[in-house]
């Protein structure tokens, strides 16, 4: 069975973010022949703390701290795909999401013994998939959200298959990406991308 973790930075319940990952997930179930499991995390709905950069190696813990979002850690370790979607809030990502990628931070925990200049374990024992949604206004300033999460997929170990941006031609409407067509095929064949991609 292949695992999926989609994680949705949106605070708006059925937003265009939610919309586009639902996409990815459908494209990558059409694509595969066998089981999938999706475990959807909204962040929102989550109790976090922030990091508290304590920058002491949690090991055999994933963090020191087990609040709401410490069974996630297993679950992205174990898990084939890794879809992460965002508004852009002020340029860059949401807080929610912010605050989920620095509680990450730890999933390279410190290892200031090692004398080969690489003072950070990996404990993620292979590529995982993944890719990116982002949603933001009129603007269409994505480039710093983008390059937040790119950031956090390459330390903890994930391979970004693709990113879907998308700018919503109103700030109040709920969801307005279900009228876009073309975005919404975008996204699930960027999902049957990542299927196809999967070793």
């Amino acid at each position: 069975m292949r695992k999926i973790l989609t994680i949705n930075g949106s605070p708006v319940k059925n937003s265009s973010t939610k919309i586009l990952l639902d996409e990815l997930v459908n494209g990558i179930k059409e694509n595969l022949a066998e089981p999938v499991k999706n475990k959807v995390v909204s962040l929102n709905d989550y109790k976090m703390l922030p990091c508290q950069a304590c920058g002491e190696n949690p090991e055999p813990d994933y963090c020191l701290y087990k609040d709401d979002i410490y069974p996630i850690y297993d679950y992205l370790i174990n898990c084939d795909i890794i879809l992460f979607g965002s508004p852009v809030y002020f340029d860059t990502v949401s807080a929610q999401a912010k605050l989920f990628i620095d509680r990450c931070n730890c999933l390279r925990p410190p290892d200031f013994n090692n004398d080969t200049g690489n003072h950070f374990k990996k404990i993620i024992p292979r590529k995982i998939l993944g890719a990116i949604v982002l949603t933001g206004g009129l603007r269409g300033q994505f480039e710093c959200a983008r390059m937040v999460i790119a950031g956090f997929f390459k330390w903890i170990g994930v391979l970004n298959i693709g990113t879907i941006s998308y700018t919503s031609p109103s700030w109040k409407a709920v969801g307005p990406v279900n009228n876009d067509i073309a975005k919404l095929v975008e996204a699930r064949r960027l999902g049957q991308k990542i299927s196809s991609s999967l070793p």
